[in-house]
């Protein structure tokens, strides 16, 4: 199965499109399937007492309201039409998540092929009966969810004839410590909820996506940037281009190491049974009708005579002919 790989440009642009071009064309180079990006209204998004999270301080390096943050980092609608626009010509599938209700008129009208719901909003009641009125398909974060927010979530979307749900398992702090992925996670939710899960990761590195493929994610999500040490609150726990390409190559390597989980063996290894298993062999010379015993028979390379599975079969039955030392035994 292919795992769909989401390369979240997020708000890496800056508030300029021309770089979110950059963002989208390095997306589909490094082999990514999906560019997505952030829409919202600031006056819809966020109140004027919202204040920035910790992590935004220490990426930024500075402390302000979120508003005076976001106002930095958000496109216009008519930038989003343009830059949905140079993604087809790139032929690159665009994807932006709506963080207020405005934008997912907005995104609906510009024709976006599914939703990717925030972690932030899955306790949005409103916000989630009218992506799930859309009838498209939807990718839920989950991240600083319990069981119970989620089943709530899953409850709303169902109910309003929502389609296809795939739940990712996300922790939700920028950059993610290692001790904090809790990646059983991703597989407790598949249990608990028989929906496809994925994993949406803010952890420096590639491990802990690649991981998550072995461990049966159908999406991964990952923020990526041109440049880590640009200013932003979430380039820090972004790739960079080159690292971005490693993770996707990562990742279809293991797609195809995972394999159809048959247990025989493969085309490659059959011509190596006869090379490395071994075979009934005589250890000293055996003349025709001496009784062949443990003294007069061992097991050697190649894996071309009688199998040593067959070892209490042969022992004490006369020898056929003569055999000399090494030879295959036959009966």
């Amino acid at each position: 199965m292919r795992t769909l790989i989401i390369a979240e440009a997020g708000v890496n642009h800056n508030g300029n499109l021309e770089f979110a071009k950059k963002l989208a064309l390095t997306a589909k180079n490094c082999g990514a399937d999906i560019v997505k990006f952030q829409t919202a209204k600031l006056d819809a998004l966020v109140s004027k007492h919202a204040q920035m999270a910790d992590y935004q301080k220490k990426n930024i390096g500075s402390e302000m309201s979120q508003r005076d943050m976001l106002k930095k980092l958000l496109l216009t609608y008519n930038e989003f039409v343009e830059l949905s626009a140079y993604c087809k010509e790139i032929d690159m599938c665009f994807l932006s998540t709506p963080f207020d209700m405005e934008s997912i008129v907005f995104l609906e009208e510009l024709g976006c092929s599914m939703w990717k719901i925030p972690s932030g909003e899955i306790t949005n009641y409103p916000y989630l009966v009218k992506i799930a009125k859309t009838g498209k398909d939807i990718i839920l974060s989950t991240g600083m969810s319990t069981l119970q927010e989620v089943a709530e979530a899953l409850a709303v979307l169902r109910e309003n004839s929502a389609g296809k749900v795939t739940l990712l398992h996300c922790t939700t702090n920028y950059p993610t410590p290692m001790e904090d992925v809790n990646l059983k996670a991703m597989l407790t939710l598949k249990d608990k909820f028989s929906y496809p899960v994925g994993y949406s990761d803010h952890t420096r590195g590639i491990e802990v996506p690649i991981a998550a493929v072995a461990l049966g994610a159908t999406v991964i999500e990952k923020h990526f940037t041109l440049d880590r040490t640009m200013e932003g609150p979430d380039h820090k726990a972004s790739l960079e281009p080159d690292e971005l390409e490693a993770m996707v190559r990562a990742i279809r390597n293991i797609e195809k190491a995972l394999g159809d989980g048959i247990k025989e063996p493969s085309t490659l290894e059959k011509p190596n049974i006869a090379v490395a298993r071994k075979s009934i062999i005589a250890a000293a010379g055996i003349r025709a009708g001496d009784i062949l015993t443990e003294e007069n028979l061992t097991t050697k390379r190649p894996g071309t005579g009688i199998s040593p599975m067959r070892w209490n079969e042969v022992l004490g039955t006369r020898a056929v002919r003569d055999f000399e030392e090494d030879e295959l035994i036959e009966i």
